[in-house]
């Protein structure tokens, strides 16, 4: 039996005051039930049961699952844990296969059972140094219970008796915030479960939804300035895909200030790689969903990310490459004009990065026809920008690859525009011709210097 003794546990609120001194503990966030508590005894199956005493015993069960185990220590309470385990197994049969179910007097008990079990304070990460991405996540040990609970969780919220108007009273922004809460468990297989019933909650509770949005708008917010870290962005984010479908158009101001605040600032964080393709499917989706936003914007939109560039990783720089041909995708030919120039110098800077996959993939975008097309029809503006770096490129690039693709490149512009290609060409030649010239009469001084200063140093 642990050490550590539960003195109260509020099903709504996640505080649990502990009368003994904590001892250090690999997985901090599972519950620990009182050392004085009674061993469960199995009730009888609810299928055995005449039909009007199955309300009564569903209640029983339903008070009896608000018990919680120590999972650090595996040998204690072996049998009581079995008996809630099997419990909670017919509970979830029950209440997805016997219609009825669902009457007023079960709806506190049932989001009781919820709260006592999943609601808890999350610990500190037991690895300062956790990298998600070479890392393995801490498991919650209490998994084999909470893993129903979340199933029969959702199975309440998904049955077709499930009545909002009731369930209101009890899943309201206090429990919505305690649920965002659990969204920075380290566990993804619980992460993976709060995003279904989120998006349920989401999806039934019209009078939460606002909340709910700000609230996920808070921490990012935090995320973003404060911590840079919180497990469930990636989760987050996927609902937020879902939601974007959802917006009436026109969409709201607090839609676009979001879009700009929150989303765009998110791409500086660290941990970006974790949760990119969710955000930059945000991102388009908001482009895709309104075609009326103000070029403004759009324009903004992609500014912002040129802002925030990776200057040090390729890994980023692919990435942002990948969701700024996605966004061209999106925008139109009036906006994409708009943004040329701060655009195209940082394809160009891409182009001649020495890391390959970067060069390759800002290349890439010649393989789009939607770009090919944009490209052609401003190729006055983007060929001055794009054809020194290219030109250098098909003579010194030490990746054979990187040069085939260039030189395709420059063979479409030549088809675009061959009189503005070859004037290019020429005045690149004849720079290049002032700069060797230039070259050598440094070189020329150079050499003068040391001749005198040699002449200087014998006297």
């Amino acid at each position: 039996m642990s050490t550590k003794v539960v003195d109260r546990i509020d099903p709504f609120n996640s505080k649990i005051s502990i009368k003994t001194k904590k001892q250090k503990r690999s997985q901090g966030s599972s519950h620990y039930r009182s050392k004085n508590a009674v061993e469960l005894q199995a009730l009888a199956q609810l299928k055995d049961t005449a039909p009007a005493e199955q309300q009564e015993l569903f209640i029983r069960k339903l008070q009896q699952c608000c018990v919680v185990f120590d999972f650090m220590d595996p040998v204690s309470d072996l049998k009581s844990k079995e008996i809630k385990r099997a419990c909670l197994n017919e509970l979830v049969d029950y209440i997805t296969a016997t219609k009825g179910v669902l009457q007023e007097p079960l709806y506190p008990e049932i989001v009781k059972l919820i709260a006592c079990n999943i609601f808890r304070t999350l610990p500190p990460s037991d690895n300062p140094d956790f990298d998600p991405e070479e890392d393995d996540p801490t498991l919650e040990a209490a998994w084999p219970h909470l893993q129903i609970v979340y199933e029969f969780f959702l199975r309440f919220l998904e049955s077709l008796e499930f009545q909002p108007t009731i369930a209101k009273k009890y899943i309201d922004q206090k429990f919505v915030l305690q649920l965002l809460e659990l969204f920075d468990s380290e566990d993804p297989r619980e992460r993976d479960f709060l995003k279904t019933v989120l998006h349920r909650i989401y999806g039934k509770f019209l009078g939460l939804r606002a909340f709910i949005r700000k609230q996920i708008n808070n921490i990012f917010l935090k995320f973003i300035y404060e911590t840079e870290v919180f497990n469930g962005v990636g989760e987050l984010l996927e609902i937020l895909g879902s939601i974007i479908n959802g917006f009436a158009l026109p969409l709201k101001l607090e839609h676009k200030q979001f879009l700009i605040r929150v989303l765009i600032p998110l791409h500086k964080a660290r941990s970006l790689s974790l949760y990119h393709a969710q955000l930059a499917y945000c991102v388009v989706q908001f482009l895709e969903k309104d075609a009326t936003l103000t070029e403004a914007v759009s324009i903004e939109v992609v500014n912002g990310l040129l802002k925030l560039w990776p200057k040090t990783c390729s890994q980023k720089e692919v990435m942002f490459l990948g969701e700024i041909e996605e966004i061209l995708d999106a925008i139109e030919p009036t906006q994409f004009q708009k943004i040329i120039n701060p655009l195209f110098k940082q394809i160009a800077k891409c182009v001649s990065s020495p890391h390959f996959q970067v060069a390759e993939r800002a290349l890439y975008y010649w393989n789009n026809e939607y770009i090919m097309s944009l490209i052609e029809e401003n190729s006055n503006a983007i060929l001055p920008i794009m054809f020194p770096s290219l030109y250098r490129i098909s003579k010194d690039h030490w990746n054979q690859t990187i040069v085939a693709l260039v030189y395709n490149v420059l063979k479409s512009f030549m088809e675009m525009n061959s009189k503005l290609f070859d004037e290019l060409t020429a005045s690149y030649k004849a720079d290049r011709q002032k700069e060797k010239k230039k070259e050598k009469e440094r070189d020329e001084l150079w050499r003068k210097l040391e001749k005198l200063e040699m002449n200087n140093s014998r006297k």
